[in-house]
Order: structure tokens, then C-alpha cells, then sequence
């Protein structure tokens, strides 16, 4: 892994694109500072294309794509993408989306990790989710650690479903699909023949390593050393400091080499 700094100028005008995790990647504690909210607008003032990329809610995303400095937002690990096109929300959905008795299904696993892991509890934001179920280990009390979500990952898996570990929850679905397949999609969608030339992401937790590993120019803020021994693929840069702070410097830097 390279320092941040150490980004080329080259490197830095090749860069039409930058895609960004949520949660700890450009908030901090929980809360989207005026400087990681700035960094986005000086992004898309220019003239790059921010598209965060988040496990975050259907209901979240409606209102980041309508209010925050963004080209796109995927939303709930990666089952559907929002975006503007003539001052109206469209949505582009994975092919891959389970259908039929999703939900049914979906409760069998809640039940079962509720059950399974004690303290865990369903997301403050699951009732604004369409595809997916979040179960909450670390985002409110009592804290349970990695640990923990490693037993709610695999009590998904072991039921079929898909499973991540975000910094704050593990989200689980059916459906083939994660945050890399519908990032490549999307883009190829609006042109993209080889994503990866174009594209800088952001990230923080496991459930980003399928980014780090497909994107040549990937960078995780500080925060994310607890997580780095469990990656088999690792960022290419590493951000100075955390979450928002982290994203931040990294922005001022990009855009300095440009």
C-alpha cells in the first residue's frame, strides 16, 4: 500500500470518477462534517463525478441522489443504482435481484441471528429498506465487535443468503450481486468500456474489499487497520488520517495534482 501523498499527477488527472463508501469513509461518528461535505462539492465542482457506494437504505439513497453534489448513488450493496437524468429519479436495478418470497425468506434469516447472536438487533434504518435486511452490531449500544459479525455473516451464509460486514452492520440479501458487479455495470451503462481506467474509490470495511480489488487506484481511510489482516485484497493507497478527516486530505490532494 502507497501513502495518499504519493499519488501521481498522472495517476490523479486519470480520474473521472470517484466512488465512496458511506459510513467511515466520509462521516465520522456518525455524522457527515461540513469539510468530508465540502470535499464532495469541490469534487463535483471539478467537474468529477462522485457516486457513493453504500449498504445504506433505498430511503437514504432517494434523498443523497436528490441532495447531496452526486452523479449516482448505489444503494443496499449494490441491488440498485439512483440517479438524475432531466431533473427526475431514475433507477437502474441489478438483473441479479432475488424475487418471489424475498421478504419470507429474508425474516427466517433476522429470526435466526437474532436468535444466534445475543445484542444484536435489527438497523435503526431497516424500515426504509427494500432488498436487503441489516442487522446492527456496532452502530448503536451495546457494541459487539468483529467478532459478532463474523457469527451473524456466516448464520446468513449458512442459510443461503449473501452476507457483508460493514463497519457498522452486516447486511445479507439473495441475490447475486455485491457493491463491484453493479459499480461495473452502472458505469458501463454510461459509457465506461473499462471502468478501472477512470475511477478512484473510498473505502473502509470488509465489505469494500471487492472494490479494492477490481479498481487499480483504491484508498482506504485510517480506520480501517482492525480490518486489513482479514483482506486478501488491500487498498492501493492508505488515507493519513480517518473516516471523513481521511477522505477530506485525500480530496485536497487529488485535486492539487490535477
Amino acid at each position: 500500500m502507497r501513502d495518499f501523498e504519493s499519488i501521481t499527477s498522472g495517476e490523479a488527472r486519470s480520474v473521472r470518477y470517484v466512488l465512496c463508501d458511506i459510513d467511515d469513509t466520509i462521516t465520522t461518528d456518525g455524522k457527515l462534517t461540513a469539510r468530508a461535505y465540502s470535499a464532495l462539492w469541490d469534487l463535483h465542482e471539478a467537474g468529477i463525478r462522485v457516486i457513493p457506494v453504500t449498504g445504506r437504505p433505498a430511503g437514504w439513497c432517494d434523498l443523497i441522489v436528490r441532495q447531496w453534489p452526486v452523479y449516482a448513488v448505489i444503494g443496499e450493496n449494490g441491488a440498485f443504482v439512483y440517479y438524475l437524468k432531466e431533473g427526475h429519479k431514475r433507477v437502474f436495478l441489478h438483473p441479479s435481484v432475488a424475487t418471489g418470497d424475498v421478504q419470507g425468506r429474508l425474516e427466517q434469516v433476522k429470526q435466526a441471528c437474532l436468535k444466534g447472536v445475543p445484542g444484536c438487533r435489527v438497523s435503526g434504518d431497516q424500515f426504509a429498506r427494500i432488498y436487503d435486511v441489516a442487522i446492527d452490531f456496532n452502530e448503536e449500544p451495546p457494541y459487539l465487535g468483529l467478532a459478532a459479525a463474523e457469527q451473524i455473516r456466516d448464520i446468513c451464509v449458512k442459510m443461503g443468503a449473501q452476507a457483508k460486514i460493514s463497519s457498522i452492520h452486516v447486511n445479507t440479501w439473495y441475490g447475486d450481486y455485491d457493491k463491484v458487479s453493479m459499480a461495473k455495470l452502472f458505469l458501463q451503462e454510461t459509457g465506461e468500456t473499462d471502468p478501472r481506467e477512470s475511477v478512484l474509490f473510498f473505502g473502509d470495511s470488509p465489505n469494500d474489499e471487492p472494490m479494492f480489488g477490481y479498481f487499480p487506484m483504491s484508498c482506504a481511510v485510517a480506520n480501517i487497520a482492525p480490518f486489513l489482516e482479514k483482506l486478501s485484497h488491500k487498498p492501493t493507497f492508505l488515507a493519513g488520517q480517518q473516516s471523513g478527516a481521511g477522505f477530506a486530505q485525500c480530496v485536497k490532494t487529488l485535486l492539487a495534482r490535477r
